[in-house]
């Protein structure tokens, strides 16, 4: 059977060029709004005609995939699912996430080894949950937002989703750089490396899915291959009986800011994670959309981060290890190859350029926000924004090189916090008020079809409330963290996730009555 990057269905939006006269903002139904038209200049028109018909680049934007428009189903397409998750993620970022369960949070190996794996679980779940829409409605994630929080509150979640898929492009670079820098024995800048890794991504990524799944079907195989040589190198000195550094209250802040920030990572691509599913069948089973997602996530998560759990490990005995990660979390990566000389340096160039393949996905998606936001956005074509995408995160990447480990535990879990506030506002929505009834996927872009999503808005923003009195980090601890443990412990998920699942049931109960959709 037919592989699904192997043709995807041909962009209709391909013999249309840039079409922005007066009409219906939805073609799939005669009741949405009409809008005034948008002037584009002939020669545009053409040039973008032009570019948009270079084979295997996809035209489409936001538009919903109709039924007819999709692959047939298959197999080795529901395989390519789960290959999708574990080549995006079986990368060098990720694996820099697990050295800070020891060399951060002063967690022993066991204890960090237990809260990286029941986190990922944990998030890999939440993932694979929000996966299922894509298929089922052909809708972008962002867009198939707007029938649990309204078509304007939805609009917070895509701003907020564009900072976190371009906060990992930053991360994916300058991981990258590190890493090639430190293979070059420091005579490669990291910014040389940050324009690799950026370059790559723009081309995979302004070409679109066809392009995108060949490549995630194949990245992974010199990926892991070159891990499994790192444990063979590195593994001998891995200290599996290290233990906690910290103790008393001190070892329960460390799990539950780990267990966290372990959680947060696969949470990320929750609100991206349908971007890729929308040219499967609509007849596709949710549960096998949620199986091969959770597969290839958890599969790839708790592989590479119980790596870079041993290499911290080490890091606490091993000298030349300890001077290596007061470099980089990259220098740590190389420092594991050392024994194997001029091949390690090689393997260390592979797993560099692995970050790519984590860093695609985040930019393809990052792009399609922009069109959500508004007509404005949407008229300009899917491959223009994904070159601004990758522009903003080369500059901020080349501005913050030096500043890894705080963007890591900063940022990361900063945006942890609004993905699962608006996790448990889509699965309240779908389990309570939703349960039984189906969604007409045609009103995507119809405002008085869609939900008003006042309740949900609310219940968002008293989640964040939850969030930042409970959220740890180094510019700031809130008041119900800082009890946590006697040090202060990162609890903003859980009373961020406590909040608006309290509020949102009676706000949108109100709402329907009220209101009625």
């Amino acid at each position: 059977m037919d592989h699904p990057a192997a043709h995807v269905p041909a962009d209709i939006e391909k013999t249309a060029g840039l079409d922005v006269s007066s009409k219906s903002t939805s073609s799939e139904n005669g009741s949405a709004d009409r809008v005034a038209p948008i002037h584009v200049p002939p020669k545009l028109s053409k040039w973008n005609q032009r570019i948009e018909g270079l084979a295997g680049l996809e035209a489409r934007g936001i538009t919903r995939v109709l039924p007819e428009e999709r692959q047939k189903a298959s197999i080795i397409g529901y395989v390519q699912m789960a290959l999708l998750w574990f080549s995006a993620n079986i990368s060098a970022n990720n694996l820099a996430v697990g050295t800070l369960g020891p060399l951060l949070f002063g967690l022993g190996f066991l204890d960090s080894a237990m809260c990286a794996v029941f986190g990922i679980m944990v998030g890999s779940a939440v993932t694979a949950y929000m996966s299922i829409w894509g298929a089922q409605s052909g809708n972008r994630t962002m867009i198939v937002a707007r029938y649990f929080m309204g078509y304007w509150p939805a609009k917070l979640a895509c701003v907020l989703n564009m900072i976190l898929m371009t906060g990992y492009g930053i991360i994916d670079c300058i991981i990258g750089g590190q890493i090639l820098s430190a293979v070059s024995g420091g005579g490669m800048s990291i910014l040389v490396g940050i324009v690799i890794v950026a370059l790559v991504s723009w081309v995979v990524a302004a070409f679109g899915m066809a392009i995108f799944h060949v490549y995630e079907r194949y990245a992974w195989i010199p990926q892991i291959i070159v891990l499994f040589i790192l444990i063979g190198s590195a593994g001998p000195s891995f200290n599996a009986a290290l233990p906690n550094a910290v103790e008393g209250g001190a070892v329960t802040a460390g799990r539950l800011s780990f267990f966290s920030l372990q959680l947060s990572v696969p949470v990320s691509w929750a609100a991206a994670s349908s971007d890729f599913y929308v040219y499967y069948p609509e007849s596709t089973k949710k549960s096998v959309v949620f199986l091969m997602t959770f597969t290839g996530l958890a599969l790839s998560f708790c592989f590479v981060n119980l790596i870079g759990i041993g290499l911290a490990s080490g890091a606490v005995t091993n000298a030349t290890w300890d001077a290596a990660s007061h470099v980089s979390s990259g220098a740590l990566i190389v420092a594991g190859f050392d024994g194997l000389r001029g091949f390690g340096k090689f393997c260390g160039v592979i797993v560099a350029l692995g970050v790519i393949s984590n860093n695609i996905p985040g930019t393809y998606a990052a792009a399609l926000g922009f069109q959500v936001l508004g007509r404005y956005g949407k008229m300009v074509p899917r491959y223009i924004w994904v070159c601004v995408v990758v522009m903003i995160y080369f500059v901020c990447a080349a501005a913050g090189r030096d500043h890894l480990y705080a963007i890591f535990q900063n940022f990361v879990a900063l945006m942890g916090y609004w993905v699962m506030i608006f996790v448990s506002i889509v699965l309240e929505e779908h389990l309570i008020f939703r349960r039984g009834v189906s969604f007409d996927w045609t009103a995507w872009e119809d405002k008085k079809r869609l939900p008003v999503g006042l309740a949900a808005l609310v219940a968002f923003l008293v989640g964040w409330v939850g969030a930042i009195v409970g959220m740890a980090q180094t510019w700031y601890i809130g008041p119900v963290a800082h009890n946590v443990g006697g040090i202060g412990a990162d609890i903003g998920t859980w009373l961020g996730i406590a909040f608006s699942l309290v509020l949102f049931p009676p706000l949108r109960y109100v709402e329907l009555k009220i209101v009625g959709r």
